[in-house]
């Protein structure tokens, strides 16, 4: 019996999988594929954060159920992060809440406070999970067209004047994933008084604020005067600190918003495992040299391949943040689009990307490139990336004629 699961059918087919199939099946054929797709960190847990949950995990007390707000330590020790990196005070009873990466805390803030029909504001191109954590909850999207030859703020005003309702939240991401535009507290400011001044809920995702690399460490929207009355600030320890399956972030700011999305969350979870949540209080709480090594080992993956793609023939602007290099399509491949451009640098250089498609139509004539691999695994897929635009006439021809035949 065919069942049409309503939810189900408001999501579309997940564009990166094309992609995936392709390299699961060259990896199959004992092809070497360097893998600058998914943005999933490859350096190990620091040490220090390795041992403290070792260390826990042994106590037997720390298997029972933990709790879904997150045990009261990494509440403060989260607290003492918000002062020390913004000089933010944060209440740990009331402002903040420990989730299951920031992943996790904005999709079940979206089910706290969406009811059908309600209209929310995404930038597009973004992170998947920014519109369709929405959508799941039955929300209609509006997109906000971000990138060059954009307004930011122009766009938002002519949203919310043509959103009918009017918009219950506007969601941001700085540093961006996938553009690794960054912003200013300036930029904040005008946001802030703008949804005051019509009640709209900001969510702000800054999951890249401590993986920087250019000018001054990417600001919090809570450093602005009155943004708690109406934002929450979702982050995770995810790339900070390498952390990316331990599966531990928090949310921070309007006390509403944080006891809705803690009330769903009491219903759906017990909380992340004790032992994680002591290790992440450890590595919140310790010594922060880690964090700049880390950092350190991006800007090194980032210049290098930033500086092969140019020698390549390939423009790519050097992201100021992120772990990611949002890369325009070279302009002989613009017409084919980010999907199938992906895919023949996957199938002639080896080398997989993110299609930009799958971030929103507006990213179709971009790729993402994550800085997953390390310094020696990067030149060879600068060198795969040249030998293949070099060659760029031959592709594009036997692109032309495979293509009526696969049509």
């Amino acid at each position: 019996m065919q069942q049409d699961f309503h939810r189900i059918k408001r999501l579309p087919p997940y564009v990166f999988a094309e992609v995936n199939a392709m390299k699961a099946r060259a990896r199959a054929d004992g092809l070497d594929i360097i893998d600058l797709g998914m943005g999933n960190p490859d350096s190990p847990t620091p040490e220090h954060i390795v041992e403290k949950m070792i260390e826990a995990v042994r106590n037997p007390r720390t298997h029972r159920y933990s709790t879904s707000r997150g045990i009261p330590g990494l509440r403060r020790a989260i607290a003492g992060y918000y002062e020390r990196r913004f000089n933010v005070p944060i209440d740990p009873e009331r402002e903040t809440i420990v989730t299951l990466g920031s992943k996790e805390g904005l999709a079940n803030l979206a089910n706290a406070i969406t009811s059908p029909g309600d209209i929310i504001l995404v930038p597009n191109p973004s992170y998947p999970i920014h519109p369709y954590g929405f959508i799941m909850a039955g929300a209609a999207v509006r997109h906000i067209p971000v990138g060059p030859g954009y307004d930011f703020m122009r766009e938002l005003e002519r949203a919310a004047k043509h959103s009918v309702p009017a918009p219950l939240a506007v969601v941001l991401n700085y540093p961006s994933n996938p553009t690794a535009q960054v912003v200013d507290l300036d930029f904040y400011a005008e946001i802030v008084e703008f949804c005051r001044g019509r009640g709209i809920y900001i969510l702000s995702d800054i999951a890249y604020s401590e993986i920087y690399f250019d000018g001054d460490p990417p600001p919090s929207i809570l450093q602005i005067p009155g943004a708690r009355d109406i934002a929450v600030e979702f982050t995770s320890l995810s790339k900070t600190y390498s952390m990316p399956g331990w599966r531990v972030g928090f949310a921070t700011g309007n006390a509403k918003l944080i006891a809705a999305l803690a009330r769903i969350k009491s219903y759906l979870d017990y909380g992340a495992f004790t032992p994680i949540q002591v290790a992440a209080t450890a590595a919140l709480n310790g010594p922060q040299d880690c964090v700049v090594q880390i950092r350190d080992t991006y800007r090194k993956r980032r210049d290098v391949l930033i500086d092969g793609l140019a020698q390549a023939g390939w423009q790519v602007p050097s992201p100021p943040a992120t772990m990611f290099c949002w890369a325009p399509i070279p302009e002989r491949f613009a017409s084919l689009g980010s999907l199938e451009f992906s895919k023949l640098l996957l199938a002639h250089a080896k080398v997989a990307v993110s299609p930009g498609i799958g971030f929103g139509e507006y990213g179709d004539d971009h790729v993402r490139i994550a800085l997953v691999e390390n310094v020696h695994r990067t030149r060879q897929a600068v060198r795969n990336i040249k030998a293949f635009l070099a060659d760029s006439d031959r592709m594009l021809a036997q692109y032309a004629a495979q293509r009526p035949a696969a049509e």
